[in-house]
């Protein structure tokens, strides 16, 4: 299954991947890159039945990522303020608390897992958020601080620790 196509997301997918990791961020924005560092450094480790999804999308873009799969790992920073830069929180969705009386002006990752959910959408049912505790995720063209630079290779064995072991690797098959 290749994550690069159209239907790889689809509910009648004829075999789920056993585990997505969906990292978020964007590349032009400080320690918002560290999804697409962490997803790039993943992908010599997945084999058939990992998806490893790189998208600087947000609120119901989501969604498509969200479907088809059984487990689902996200990684993301997230600027609280209430711990140190560089801090993991490794959480699970069911354990946050969605706010009171949602707002259409903005949507989240828990709100569209929420919603697929009410909708009864095949989404996974196991979700593991990794979060890091940004600097800097807001300014254009800045360099990744040094505390979440240095999560990564954390990141990449707690979540090579989630993957099933190779069996199989994604491109390995000859061209037709």
């Amino acid at each position: 299954m290749s994550s690069e196509t159209a239907d790889s997301h689809s509910p009648s997918a004829e075999a789920a991947p056993a585990l997505r990791v969906l990292c978020l961020g964007n590349d032009l924005l400080g320690d918002d890159a560290l999804g697409s560092v962490v997803a790039d450094q993943l992908r010599p480790f997945a084999s058939d039945d990992v998806d490893i999804l790189n998208t600087s999308e947000s609120g119901f873009h989501l969604l498509d990522h969200l479907l088809g799969v059984r487990h689902l790992v996200v990684v993301d920073t997230v600027h609280s303020g209430n711990a140190p830069p560089g801090t993991i929180y490794q959480i699970r969705d069911c354990d946050l608390p969605l706010p009171s009386g949602g707002s259409p002006h903005y949507v989240g990752l828990c709100e569209a897992l929420a919603l697929a959910r009410k909708l009864s959408l095949p989404v996974a049912k196991e979700v593991i958020i990794l979060a890091v505790e940004a600097v800097d995720c807001v300014t254009m063209g800045a360099e990744m601080s040094f505390p979440v630079r240095s999560t990564i290779p954390r990141l990449v064995s707690m979540v090579r620790h989630m993957m099933p072991p190779i069996t199989g690797r994604r491109g390995s098959q000859a061209p037709s």
